[in-house]
């Protein structure tokens, strides 16, 4: 059974960092593309970042670039996102997410973990 737990969220200032980490389990991980999504309340969830298996791409939304960075462990099933400058509009729910192939470009993701709350203070 697959298992994405996240963990890293909090409040921050604007301005300030915070890191966030998805262990995953029951699945071979460095075979699938991993990414993250996000939802703030009243919107659609969005496709943040992502980061394919070999890590021969990666992606970020428009919003997020030179702030956001997506990172892999495969040694530790574990994906990052290390997010800098953050601002009050980066205010969500963060959603790791799974796909069942090597690519985020393969369609939707296949498994999503529990999410973590982020809270940018202005």
């Amino acid at each position: 059974q697959m298992q994405l737990v996240e963990s890293g969220g909090g409040l921050v200032q604007a301005g300030g960092s915070l890191r966030l980490s998805c262990a995953a389990s029951g699945i071979t991980f460095r075979s699938v593309a991993m990414g993250w999504f996000r939802q703030a309340p009243g919107k659609e969830r969005e496709f943040v970042a992502g980061i394919s298996a070999l890590v021969i791409s990666t992606f970020y939304t428009d919003s997020v670039k030179g702030r956001f960075t997506i990172s892999r462990d495969n040694a530790k099933n574990t994906v990052y996102l290390q997010m800098n400058g953050l601002k009050p509009e980066d205010t969500a729910v963060y959603y790791c997410a799974a796909w069942s192939d090597r690519s985020f470009q393969s369609g939707s993701p296949r498994y999503w973990g529990q999410g973590t709350q982020v809270t940018v203070s202005s």
